[in-house]
């Protein structure tokens, strides 16, 4: 019966999709909604977008083992993340009237930058997009009790968000967003006051949290953790403002102010929202405390699915599951969506230049496709990976890559082309030495990469106009002195 239910949600927000792709009528559309989504859509499509499978799953799993400290990097940085966009990047973006992100860098640095700018961006989805797709297939497989595999599982769901994705783009992602943050706000906040009461009270709760020292957040005063702790933070709060779906929400707006305030709003939203999954795992550990250790040592992402089946009625495990399905499926079509218009646009076109703007709507249906399959073959393959691990290591490579250069290019007005270029390189190159080697170890990879990406711009914008400068200078006391 569940199964059923689960399977005619999936159904409603497919037709609700479908009935939004009618409002696509060429590639703007698509990609940004042609620019018409009010204030209040920009807040729900930013949260939902950030509201995924490690928010419900990874991140309480995290949070037990780990406390406050261990999730830094998600749900604080993520949520900072919107917050700074909103503060310091949309009002700029959304003047520039563009459809990319990487357009962005075309515009600034040239060709080349916008080229290696959109690999890094499309490969930082590959372990995002999967980590919902494998989140997906994790669901189907407990609602089944086994019957469906994950594999299969994760099939069934990427073919749902497809169905409607691969027709409507943004108009499609951002009218369910709209649906599915509500049924997820609603479904999660009810389920936190049935298990509140199930383990004899919210004090109850808190104080076992405190007991176990979850809420400890800074970590031990060693350079060493200190270092580790400040990497993890920036990963993401940093690590995702380049990136094509923060983008999308922005330059989807109808105003500058919805742009710069969707996502604050979006943003202190997330990281208030966040605890509600948090509070539910240290619930479980207070209702049914042996089958939660035994499967906090096995998997931990499945204490709260395993609390729902197990110990609340069946009206509660309805609430769940379509909450869960509302936040895995908005993220995942955000991010399906994402990387498949920076290829055709900034990719694509730089070998098939488009003659029609019909052309260029079939190329990015086409793209959301075949992306779909390497995300689903991605996924498979990396079956057993925590999805707060498949999270986590998406944001590194748009870190030390295309941060700096998007900053840089905004509030300086000398970087240049070679400064861009240098800041990529080094960064990247820095980042790959430290993970391959024992020094990654002793000191983040991404914080050197991104120290490397700073040195690579200024040196990289400042070197040549210093030579140029000084040879000027040379030429001039010569011709003084004859």
């Amino acid at each position: 019966m569940l199964l059923t239910l689960v399977f005619v949600y999936l159904l409603v927000t497919i037709a609700i999709g479908l009935m939004a792709a009618k409002r696509v009528k060429s590639s703007a559309d698509f990609a940004i909604a042609g620019r018409h989504l009010p204030l209040v859509m920009i807040i729900t499509t930013t949260f939902a977008t950030w509201f995924g499978s490690e928010t419900v799953l990874g991140i309480p799993a995290k949070f037990v083992n780990s406390g406050l400290g261990g999730v830094v990097e998600d749900p604080f940085g993520a949520g900072t993340c919107l917050i700074l966009v909103g503060v310091f990047f949309a009002a700029k973006l959304y003047k520039m009237n563009l459809l990319t992100i990487s357009d962005y860098y075309r515009e600034r640095y040239g060709r080349v930058v916008e080229v290696m700018c959109s690999v890094m961006i499309m490969i930082s989805y590959l372990g995002w997009v999967s980590a919902q797709v494998t989140a997906l297939g994790l669901v189907f497989n407990v609602l089944s009790g086994g019957a469906i595999s994950i594999p299969i599982g994760m099939v069934i769901g990427v073919v749902s968000i497809l169905a409607y994705t691969l027709f409507g783009g943004m108009w499609s992602v951002a009218v369910t967003d709209f649906i599915q943050m509500i049924i997820l706000v609603v479904g999660l906040s009810v389920l936190a006051v049935f298990a509140a009461d199930q383990a004899g009270g919210a004090d109850k709760v808190v104080a076992l949290a405190i007991d176990r020292d979850m809420f400890a957040f800074f970590p031990e005063p060693s350079f060493k953790d200190i270092a580790f702790f400040i990497a993890a933070a920036l990963t993401i709060m940093l690590g995702s403002i380049p990136q094509q779906d923060v983008f999308q929400r922005v330059m989807s707006a109808n105003s500058e102010h919805a742009a710069k305030w969707g996502p604050v709003i979006g943003g202190v939203c997330y990281i208030l929202f966040a605890f509600v999954p948090m509070f539910l795992v240290v619930s479980a550990l207070i209702i049914m405390p042996e089958r939660a250790a035994t499967l906090m040592a096995e998997d931990p992402q499945k204490v709260l699915p395993t609390l729902v089946m197990e110990q609340m009625p069946f009206v509660m495990q309805v609430l769940f599951f379509g909450a869960l399905l509302s936040a895995i499926k908005s993220c995942a079509s955000a991010t399906l969506l994402a990387p498949s218009v920076t290829f055709t646009e900034n990719i694509w076109r730089q070998f098939r230049p488009f003659h029609s703007d019909r052309e260029e709507l079939r190329a990015m249906r086409i793209t959301v496709l075949a992306f779909s399959a390497v995300v689903l073959s991605y996924a498979i393959a990396m079956q057993g990976t925590s999805i707060y691990e498949m999270v986590s290591g998406a944001y590194q490579v748009p870190l030390v890559g295309a941060f700096v250069p998007l900053v840089f290019g905004l509030y300086w007005s000398s970087a240049t082309t070679q400064g861009a270029i240098f800041s990529m390189v080094l960064g990247l190159l820095t980042w790959g030495l430290f993970l391959a080697t024992p020094a990654g170890e002793e000191f983040p990879a991404q914080l050197a990469g991104l120290a490397a990406a700073l040195v690579g711009m200024i040196g990289g914008s400042l070197g040549p106009q210093a030579l140029t400068n000084r040879h000027g200078q040379h030429h001039h006391l010569a011709g003084t002195a004859r």
